[in-house]
């Protein structure tokens, strides 16, 4: 039926050799795990029983450099920590790859100290250790790039600890072009900066949508970077004291053909993980009470739920479940 509506776009990919079973559904819902991807998921397998050799046979077939998706899944890895620092001392030739995961590992640790709260209800405590595991992510991140001047994730990744630790726009914008230089259309850089320009941060209301939408006129039919529309919407309910904020025919229309020139566009090619970019649409659209794309990006998503961006409600995986249901 979709494809009738919708055309060749709605045609669905060939079968992925890589791709996990799919679990058992609640309600039609499953966490995705592991980005949906077996080498994934024993690059985590990997990483939690601490062999280091494993991780380097297991992220051969990725390019941590460049994808973020892969690199944060390591950095989601509970003890990494704890031996990551031997790796980064012997292994010379792998030394880089040991940087960066160790840099992304100490932001992802760094926060979980410092918790999600707001600022005046976190301790001195939790203050002193998100501060001493973001400078050594700083650290480690900035001699991965200085080792391996192409990559990029190193990049997206001090964004992040820049922010935290209130490095100020100067560096944190000289950070985005080291970024950019290196992969022009990087979503998860834009992405990155969507939430550097909230008000909440240090920008200007409408500064963040604006930057979305010129990044994306910028790039060709079928690529990514229409996410960062709709995160930029996303971005706006939650700055919001109105939640029907985005219910408007002309942020409808927006994320309709953002949504229809991007992840849903013929060219768009699927990635271990692609199911956030789906999720990103359905989070906008849903907010926006979108009614004729939404229920395609709900069909292509199968009930697959990933966290992000839907962390932002108070029950993520609920709230997700009942949008679905009304698409």
């Amino acid at each position: 039926m979709f494809g009738k509506l919708f055309g060749r776009g709605g045609e669905r990919p060939a079968a992925d050799p890589h791709a996990l079973p799919v679990p058992r559904r609640q309600n039609g819902v499953y966490k995705l795990q592991n980005l949906g991807d077996a080498r994934v998921m024993a690059l985590v397998v990997a990483a939690e029983s601490g062999d280091w050799d494993a991780v380097r046979m297991a992220s051969a077939h990725f390019d941590l450099g460049r994808d973020h998706k892969v690199l944060g899944e390591l950095s989601d890895v509970a003890g990494v920590e704890d031996w990551i620092g031997r790796a980064v001392e012997k292994d010379e030739e792998h030394r880089a790859t040991a940087l960066l995961i160790s840099g992304a590992r100490h932001i992802s640790w760094g926060w979980e100290a410092r918790t999600s709260a707001r600022a005046t209800d976190v301790s001195r405590d939790q203050w002193r250790l998100f501060h001493e595991r973001l400078h050594i992510a700083e650290e480690h991140l900035l001699e991965a790039a200085e080792l391996r001047p192409e990559w990029i994730t190193p990049w997206r990744r001090l964004l992040t600890s820049g922010r935290g630790m209130s490095l100020g726009t100067a560096v944190n914008e000289t950070r985005l072009d080291a970024a950019l230089r290196r992969d022009p259309l990087d979503l998860e850089t834009h992405i990155e900066w969507v939430s550097h320009l909230q008000p909440r941060w240090h920008g200007e209301p409408g500064q963040a949508l604006e930057f979305a939408r010129t990044a994306f006129a910028g790039a060709p039919d079928g690529h990514r970077l229409g996410c960062a529309v709709a995160m930029a919407h996303i971005e706006d309910w939650v700055e919001s004291d109105d939640k029907s904020c985005l219910d408007t025919p002309e942020i409808q229309a927006e994320l309709k053909d953002a949504a229809r020139r991007s992840i849903l566009h013929p060219d768009h090619r699927r990635h271990p993980g692609w199911q956030e970019d789906f999720n990103i649409f359905a989070m906008a659209l849903s907010l926006a009470a979108e009614s004729v794309v939404a229920p395609r990006v709900y069909h292509e998503l199968d009930g697959a739920f990933t966290r992000w961006p839907w962390v932002y409600m108070a029950q993520p995986e609920k709230a997700y479940a009942r949008f679905r249901r009304r698409a």
